[in-house]
């Protein structure tokens, strides 16, 4: 699948200038800083060095001072409180961040996380039932909730109040909470409109030490698991998440409790800990507990203390996830057949496809997975409990939710955010809602949003690629949408000895330009570049730079993001 490579604007000269004196960096350096809309001293210091002191007041956000006025008043009342959160990464951080909080100054806290299969996303009766059986008077609803308008009023009806905190987009009509903690909500002037879950229930808590004169240092300590969320969650490492991410990644590394310690062992992770680690190491196996069975799994792992037991979660967590990845990839592999048996369904601008017998807990990840083969829209549905369920993956640019919100009608229910979905509607309704999707998406998607795009920073030569140039742009970190690892483009290269296919996925190759020193470069699951390479014709290469660590050795080594014939 060809690329588009997108080049970022060059910068105003003067603040290049300017950054390179004052910040005492490389010219290709001081364009990038400038490129990320950085433009003195101070910013750059900033950037470079994030401060928790750059928080929001948390009472910028619409009804934290009611939110923090009725958790107050549940401890002066001794009421019970239940904590309530999803089942992915995102959901079981932020019960574990708010459950341990709690816990340490009060006792009459308890936490629920719904049964993926049995009761669903978000807020269920079984779970609106429990509350009422433990005598509940305060639920605090994290990473969902935003859309439980029915659910939300029966708790009201049975005296339980709530505070619900979630990032989710909100519905036209907002549930009958007690407050709601929500800066995509109508009227919240909340300045950063990008936290996750978890980092919503972060600035309940921090609105708490707040009100109350408490210390923050303790409530900083449990920035482990915001940073964890962020990065699973794939939200924008700007602003506010980009220094919640700093501080937790930094927490990870100098005190590492015993999940961590544990996860990083069965998962084969050497430290230091980066956001880009959590992502492929520590996600998918804290997900694969509520993918294949209970999420209860992933929060005992992140409370427990004992690092021995600790191990043993972790063990069970990466069994769950290998048999993750044999359904994931055998369903993927269904997809893939259906689709390329079918011409139609080949040349559609969407993939929306249903079988009743695929595992619902890795919908979404098949979704992703299509992606990579045929770039569009994608949903796969598969039956839960006599509905059809399902989870929508979209490509860059183009906003899913709204397309499902525009086929409405055909759903029982819907939530999400631009990029990511989930939906639930009748079995019957599945043709007609195949139908609409892809009449939606034809006619919205755009000729630019259906080719993969890879962005790029800077053309240099290879004589740059140095030590130096890398331990700086390695304080850049953390690193993920919005603020990308450095992606840099020479061209003109070379190829120096045979290029080599390794466990034939991974595309392993040394390139020099100008007779210079040769550098290592892979491309990870580039099997489809070899033979590019084999042509000895001068090419271009997009890629970003790092460490690799062999033999006791460490060298700089070129990830390839794509590669590009130079008469092309």
């Amino acid at each position: 699948m060809r690329k588009q490579w997108v080049f970022q604007k060059i910068p105003n000269q003067q603040t290049v200038e300017q950054l390179t004196t004052d910040v005492r960096v490389p010219v290709t350096l001081a364009t990038i800083l400038a490129q990320r809309g950085l433009s003195s001293y101070n910013e750059a210091k900033a950037f470079f060095r994030p401060d928790l002191n750059q928080l929001h007041d948390p009472f910028l956000m619409k009804d934290m001072d009611h939110a923090v006025h009725r958790l107050m008043l549940a401890m002066r009342r001794q009421e019970k409180i239940m904590i309530y959160g999803d089942y992915d990464v995102d959901g079981t951080c932020s019960v574990a961040l708010v459950y341990h909080f709690l816990r340490e100054i009060y006792d009459k806290v308890e936490y629920y996380i719904p049964d993926r299969y049995q009761e669903g996303y978000g807020i269920s009766e079984q779970g609106i039932r429990r509350a009422v059986e433990n005598e509940v008077g305060l639920l605090i609803t994290l990473d969902c909730g935003i859309r439980a308008i029915k659910l939300i009023n029966q708790a009201r009806k049975q005296n339980i109040d709530c505070i619900v905190c979630d990032h989710h987009r909100p519905g036209n009509e907002l549930p009958p909470a007690y407050a709601i903690l929500n800066p995509k909500q109508e009227g919240c002037q909340y300045p950063y409109k990008e936290l996750c879950g978890c980092g919503v229930g972060f600035k309940l808590l921090q609105g708490f030490c707040q009100y109350t004169k408490q210390l923050m240092e303790p409530l900083h300590r449990l920035l482990d698991f915001v940073a964890i969320a962020i990065g699973a969650d794939i939200v924008p490492i700007t602003g506010e998440n980009r220094l919640l991410a700093y501080g937790g990644i930094q927490e990870i590394n100098q005190r590492p409790r015993p999940a961590w310690q544990a996860l990083l062992q069965v998962a084969g992770i050497k430290p230091p800990l980066t956001i880009e680690k959590v992502v492929f190491g520590f996600a998918p196996r804290i997900n694969a507990a509520g993918r294949i069975g209970h999420a209860d799994a992933a929060l005992r792992l992140m409370l427990e203390k004992d690092q021995e037991k600790a191990y043993q979660y972790a063990d069970a967590l990466h069994q769950k996830n290998a048999e993750r990845r044999h359904f994931d990839s055998s369903i993927t592999d269904q997809a893939l057949s259906i689709i390329e048996a079918d011409e139609q369904l080949k040349q559609a601008q969407s993939t929306v496809l249903y079988n009743q017998n695929w595992h619902k807990g890795v919908i979404g990840i098949v979704a992703s997975r299509c992606i990579e083969k045929y770039y569009r829209p994608t949903i796969i549905l598969t039956e839960s409990n006599g509905k059809a369920t399902g989870s929508a993956r979209s490509v860059d640019g183009f906003d899913v939710h709204d397309a499902i919100a525009a086929c409405a009608d055909l759903l029982e229910q819907f939530g999400g955010h631009a990029s990511a979905a989930g939906l639930t509607l009748c079995i019957e309704n599945i043709p007609k809602f195949q139908e609409r999707f892809e009449q939606v998406v034809t006619e919205r998607i755009t000729d630019e949003q259906k080719i993969p795009r890879i962005p790029v920073d800077i053309v240099i030569p290879l004589t740059e690629i140095t030590s130096k140039l890398y331990n700086i742009t390695r304080q850049m970190a953390p690193f993920g949408p919005g603020n990308m690892r450095p992606v840099f483009v020479s061209e003109n290269l070379e190829i120096v000895n045979q290029p080599r296919l390794l466990r034939e996925q991974h595309l392993k190759i040394e390139v020099c330009q100008n007779a210079c020193e040769p550098l290592n470069a892979i491309g990870f699951r580039m099997p489809h570049l070899y033979d590019l390479v084999r042509e000895n014709q001068p090419f271009r290469m997009a890629y970003s730079v790092a460490e690799n660590h062999y033999n006791g050795q460490t060298t700089l080594q070129l990830e390839i993001k794509d590669l590009q014939l130079m008469n092309e």
